[in-house]
C-alpha cells in the first residue's frame, strides 16, 4: 500500500447509531491527499463492529479497524487515541475524531492540510465545530467557537486560551508525535491527562505555533442523556468533577517537568480557568460570583450572565423558559 499522506484516527464505542455518518464523512474528504483510516472500537455489543466490518470490506486499502473484544478503558487505559492509534498512523498528517461526531465540511482536511503548509513554523490547526444536541437541532453557535477569525495561536495562548476546542478540529503534523527517527514518542504527561485533545495542545506548545480557522468544519454530537450533569446529581457530580480536576492538575505538573518550569504562570492560569469552569457545571454560585472569579465571570456573555442570575435567583422561571422557549445555558 502507498503511504498515505494523512492519518484520521477513529475512536469508538456503542456508536453503531453514528459511526456510519462519520466514516462516510471522512470517505467523501476531497483534495490532493490519500488517506487512512484508523478505527479503534473499543469492545462495542451494540452492532458498531459488525458496521465497521462492513466499511473494510468495502474499503479494504483505507478503512483498518482494531476491535477489541474486551473494554480496553475500564481497565484504565483512558488515552485510547494515543494507545492504540497513534502507533498505527503512517500518515504525515494526522487528524483525530470520536465515532459519533463527523466532519460537516468536504474540504476540511485539505484546508487544514493547506494552512500548515502554509505556515511551517506551525504545528497544528484547528477550527469551531458545530454542536448538534440530541434532538438535532444547532446548539449555542459560539459555544465551542475560540476565535472570531482566523488567526495564529502563539505558544503561551496554546495554554491559556479561554473557549473550548473540540477533538474533532485537531489537525497536526506527525512531528507532534514522531521524533527524527520516526519513533513514537508521547511525553508522561500526554498518559495522565483524563481527556485527549488537552494534552495535544500542550505537545503543540512544547514544539511551535497553531493556526487557526475560524469556519466551522466538524461537528460535535452533545449527548444529553449520557452528561453527568444529567446522569450524576449532587453529590455525585461533585465528587466526579473533584476527581477530574485532580487528574488534570497532575497532568499539568507533568507538563511542567517537561517544560522545565518554562510555562508556571500560564499552567497557573489554566487551571484557575479549570476550577472557574467545574464551577459553572456544578453551579456553585458563590465560586462563580466570588472575587477570585470576578474577571473570568466578565469574560461571559451577557445572556450568559443573564441565565445564571435567573437559575440562581429565580429557578422556577428559569426551568419554565428552558420547558417552552428552549432557553438553556451553556453546559458541555
Amino acid at each position: 500500500m502507498k503511504k498515505p499522506l494523512i492519518s484520521v484516527c477513529v475512536v469508538t464505542y456503542q456508536h453503531k447509531k453514528y459511526i456510519g455518518e462519520c466514516l462516510d464523512s471522512i470517505l467523501r474528504q476531497k483534495g490532493e491527499f490519500s488517506l487512512e483510516i484508523l478505527v479503534h472500537d473499543d469492545a462495542s455489543t451494540d452492532g458498531s463492529q459488525e458496521m465497521i466490518r462492513a466499511y473494510q470490506e468495502k474499503y479494504p486499502d483505507i478503512v483498518f479497524p482494531m476491535l477489541q473484544k474486551e473494554n480496553q478503558y475500564s481497565q484504565g487505559k483512558h488515552n485510547i487515541t494515543g494507545i492504540f492509534n497513534f502507533p498505527r498512523a503512517k500518515g504525515d498528517f494526522i487528524s483525530v475524531i470520536d465515532g459519533d461526531d463527523f466532519f460537516s465540511s468536504e474540504e476540511k482536511l485539505e484546508k487544514q492540510r493547506k494552512a500548515l503548509e502554509e505556515h511551517p513554523d506551525a504545528i497544528l490547526s484547528f477550527h469551531p465545530v458545530k454542536v448538534i444536541m440530541e434532538d438535532g437541532r444547532e446548539g449555542p453557535k459560539k459555544l465551542l467557537m475560540p476565535y472570531e477569525k482566523d488567526c495564529i495561536i502563539s505558544e503561551k495562548e496554546l495554554i491559556t486560551h479561554r473557549g473550548g476546542i473540540a477533538f474533532s478540529s485537531l489537525f497536526f503534523r506527525r512531528s507532534l508525535l514522531y521524533d527524527d527517527t520516526d519513533s513514537l514518542k508521547l511525553p508522561e504527561f500526554y498518559y495522565a491527562f483524563p481527556v485527549g485533545d488537552r494534552p495535544l495542545e500542550l505537545m503543540t506548545a512544547l514544539k511551535g505555533k497553531a493556526v487557526y480557522l475560524s469556519e466551522a468544519l466538524s461537528a460535535y454530537r452533545f449527548h444529553l442523556s449520557g452528561s453527568w450533569t444529567v446522569t450524576q446529581g449532587g453529590e455525585k457530580a461533585k465528587a466526579k468533577q473533584e476527581q477530574y480536576f485532580q487528574e488534570m492538575k497532575q497532568g499539568y505538573a507533568l507538563f511542567l517537568k517537561e517544560s522545565q518550569g518554562k510555562y508556571k504562570h500560564e499552567v497557573e492560569e489554566s487551571i484557575h480557568r479549570l476550577s472557574f469552569s467545574i464551577a459553572m457545571n456544578l453551579r456553585d454560585f458563590s465560586e462563580i460570583y466570588s472575587r477570585e472569579n470576578r474577571s473570568l465571570y466578565k469574560e461571559l456573555s451577557v445572556k450568559e450572565k443573564l441565565l445564571l442570575r435567573l437559575e440562581s435567583h429565580l429557578p422556577g422561571l428559569y426551568r419554565f423558559l428552558q420547558r417552552h422557549f428552549g432557553m438553556e445555558r451553556n453546559k458541555i
